[in-house]
């Protein structure tokens, strides 16, 4: 059976790593199970690379602590080369680094907090969820 393809936006990856509370947290301790597969390319994980690492951004997390987790969510995922550029598609630049990567992957879904960024995407043929409302959907959480 092949995995859901995926793309996790920024503000994704920081929530959860600001907390273990929410559906971030869960749709990434979520990568264990193999119930769907990221996608990622360098630009974007640069991206989460850069926020996560802002000083004051994630407290409690040493800098180890960070890569470590980055680097666990880079193991779990199909990195994708990006040959075009949809670019101006969206408001904001950084939000087009997550399209390109969703449509070079054919992903159904980008998973993010920022909903109203992706207008548009049903073009596509792409959804954006939060955390919560893919994990619903696909039936990870009830």
């Amino acid at each position: 059976m092949s995995l859901i393809n995926v793309v996790i936006d920024t503000n994704v990856v920081i929530t959860a790593l600001k907390s273990k509370r929410g559906a971030a947290y869960k749709l990434l301790m979520e990568l264990a199970n193999d119930t769907y597969k990221p996608n990622i390319s360098v630009p974007l994980f640069v991206e989460y690379e850069s926020v996560a690492k802002r000083i004051g951004m994630v407290a409690g997390l040493t800098r180890q602590e960070i890569n470590a987790v980055l680097d666990y969510i880079l193991s779990k995922s199909n990195i994708r080369e990006i040959f075009y550029l949809w670019r101006p598609y969206l408001k904001d630049p950084k939000d087009d680094l997550v399209l390109e990567v969703a449509v070079e992957s054919q992903s159904e879904y980008i998973i993010t907090f920022n909903k109203r960024d992706f207008k548009g995407l049903g073009k596509f043929g792409i959804k954006a969820l939060t955390p919560q409302e893919f994990m619903i959907e696909r039936g990870i959480l009830k």
